[in-house]
């Protein structure tokens, strides 16, 4: 539990300084220590939208509401995620 904890840690750290994949790495150390735990799925979510991988960003927002279905983050992210998908979509129609 202590490993999760400081490197959820330094995801965060690395969130507040803008290195998204370097933070989104470390989430996803920490979700092989814990599954259930939302709150780095969120973070990865956010940091998936930072660097515009919106499926992956919504896959992680699904994990979290399979687990917790009103997860107002989750929800929000993934919204997020859905509107990025969409304009991806029309400018791929415009191409």
């Amino acid at each position: 539990m202590e490993k999760f904890k400081r490197l959820k840690n330094e995801g965060n750290d690395f969130v507040r300084g803008g290195e998204y994949e370097e933070a989104a790495n470390k989430y996803s150390e920490c979700m092989k220590l814990n599954t259930e735990e939302c709150s780095v799925y969120t973070n990865r979510a956010l940091c998936y939208l930072k660097l515009y991988k919106y499926e992956e960003a919504k896959q992680d927002c699904d994990h979290v509401l399979q687990i917790e279905d009103s997860n107002i983050k989750a929800f929000y992210r993934r919204a997020l995620a859905y509107k990025g998908l969409q304009v991806r979509k029309k400018n791929m129609a415009g191409i």
